[in-house]
């Protein structure tokens, strides 16, 4: 299995292999996830002080917080996965 990394922001960077969701902060179950990735000591924050935009669930239970928007995220993601697929 081959490592792909996803930018997530501020040159902050994700593997992409390891992404389960991401999802936007709005919601009240998201902000219970978010809380409580933080009391478990399991959240990142990517945000660098700027307002969270998307939240990024792992499959190892980590929590990133992104302060750019889910959208773009997966759009990288697709763009990724595609030039993968072209290459390999």
């Amino acid at each position: 299995m081959d490592l792909r990394l996803i930018n997530i922001g501020f040159g902050n960077i994700v593997s992409a292999n390891r992404i389960v969701a991401i999802v936007s902060p709005e919601s009240a179950p998201i902000k219970r996830v978010i809380q409580e990735a933080r009391d478990q000591g399991t959240l990142i924050d990517a945000t660098y002080g700027r307002r969270t935009r998307a939240v990024i669930i792992t499959d190892s239970d980590h929590v990133i917080l992104s302060a750019v928007q889910p959208e773009t995220v997966a759009g990288r993601l697709a763009a990724r996965e595609a030039s993968g697929e072209q290459g390999g």
